[in-house]
């Protein structure tokens, strides 16, 4: 069979104000361009898990969200995708299916709602698809009629035996990052991510050397290429992570990650990791002040017990000369009009090198999204194509949705400016040299 491998990609703002400020404020979508820029790294697992006698090819959607035509060449197509492009998915999987091509849908929104996707699509994939993909190639080469393949039925994928991901696949497009992947999930439970909760495994760490292996790989390709880890939080176990930063220093790597604040406690781990290549960390902190963040982190409450230190452990992993992005959500239950003002003080005080601001976002499938919908917060339940983290769809608590909608306009005007970033930028390298 010829088998086409979609990945749905880009951060589809529909507020207008935020898309206009995205023209004249740079900084404002320099984040959501790299990760709209990344390959979708799950795909390429696929393709390495595709048994032999097949034919793959690797696409992207278009920029409007349509499909390139060479699509309806192929006799199986899997797409993956966002929760905020799933309606586009679904409108690309009924024009090939109505063409004869096959469709899998799988992904974390497909995994919560299997039977919504198999109105779309004739396989649907719940949970990580390695060692379901071979059968889902086959029941396709047999016509096997639509069904949901759940990865419980199948042995755990066995992260120690991971293939390498199919990068020869991405051809000479112009990726300004590729990614790899160290770990897979995150030991603590926040209420709003969409990441882990819906897969129900385990935080499992891969083997130092077979990361080595894959961004080998890559640079066999690519040499010059920055590396993205895929990864919800790398560097929970800092032993593991010294040992995997030991196994990058030959490779001479550059590469970005995203951690939790404990990093800052480990001299040696920053040491290790700038010496390894690490040029910045994103880490969400996602409140300025310790309050909204009670009960967020529904394990053992680290984000509410480490406010208090968010300045001082931005100040320690930047003197390292490792960059913070540093991460907010703006809505949590417990902020009021003035976390806008809070997050421009601290940004101001700890200069964090970059900062993210987004969005309280209710994805399905999360503690967040069953909370919401059983106090009747939700705007429009199921409007999925609103998950873009920058457009709101549920009711604060302590705001209206036109006075949050009206503070991310004026945050991001006064965080994104040239000169709030010029002086963000002097404040890092000021660290780093003292």
């Amino acid at each position: 069979m010829k088998i086409g491998l979609l990945a749905m990609s880009g951060v589809r703002v529909h507020d207008k104000k935020l898309l206009q400020l995205g023209l004249t404020l740079p900084g404002f979508v320099e984040r959501s361009k790299i990760i709209a820029s990344l390959p979708s790294l799950g795909l390429l697992y696929l393709a390495a898990c595709t048994p032999p006698g097949h034919e793959q090819h690797y696409y992207e959607a278009e920029s409007d969200g349509t499909e390139p035509r060479e699509l309806f060449t192929c006799d199986l197509v899997a797409i993956s995708t966002f929760t905020a492009q799933i309606f586009e998915a679904y409108g690309i999987a009924d024009c090939l299916r109505a063409a004869g091509v096959k469709v899998v849908l799988g992904g974390l929104h497909v995994s919560v709602l299997p039977d919504e996707a198999l109105q779309h699509a004739d396989y649907v994939v719940v949970g990580e698809g390695e060692n379901v993909w071979p059968a889902v190639v086959a029941a396709a080469a047999r016509g096997a009629a639509p069904t949901v393949f759940r990865a419980a039925d199948f042995a755990p994928v066995d992260i120690d035996r991971l293939p390498v991901p199919r990068y020869d696949l991405l051809g000479d497009r112009p990726y300004n990052r590729y990614t790899a992947q160290t770990t897979r999930g995150c030991p603590w439970r926040c209420e709003f991510c969409a990441s882990t909760v819906m897969l129900h495994a385990p935080y499992r760490r891969r083997p130092a050397d077979q990361v080595a292996r894959d961004i080998a790989a890559i640079q066999r390709l690519h040499p010059q290429a920055f590396i993205e880890f895929a990864d919800d939080n790398t560097f929970v176990d800092k032993a593991w992570g010294k040992e995997l930063c030991r196994a990058l220093l030959p490779l001479k790597v550059k590469w970005f990650t995203e951690t939790d604040l404990s990093v800052a406690d480990d001299p040696e781990l920053l040491d290790l990791m700038a010496r390894a290549g690490c040029r910045q960390v994103l880490i969400g902190l996602e409140s300025p002040t310790a309050g909204p963040l009670a009960g967020l982190e529904q394990r053992a409450d680290r984000k509410a017990r480490w406010a208090s230190r968010y300045v001082e452990a931005v100040r320690a992993v930047q003197s390292h000369g490792i960059t913070v992005n540093a991460c907010f959500i703006l809505g949590l239950d417990g902020q009021t009009k003035e976390v806008f003002r809070e997050v421009l003080h601290f940004a101001e005080e700890a200069q964090p090198f970059d900062v993210q601001v987004t969005l309280l976002t209710a994805f399905p499938g999360t503690p967040l999204y069953a909370r919401l919908e059983h106090e009747h917060r939700l705007l429009q339940p199921s409007a999925w194509n609103l998950c873009t983290l920058f457009d709101v769809n549920y009711q604060p608590t302590g705001m209206t949705p036109q006075e949050l909608r009206e503070g991310i306009y004026w945050l991001s005007e006064q965080l994104y400016g040239e000169e709030a970033t010029r002086r963000r930028r002097k404040g890092f390298f000021a660290q780093f040299n003292h």
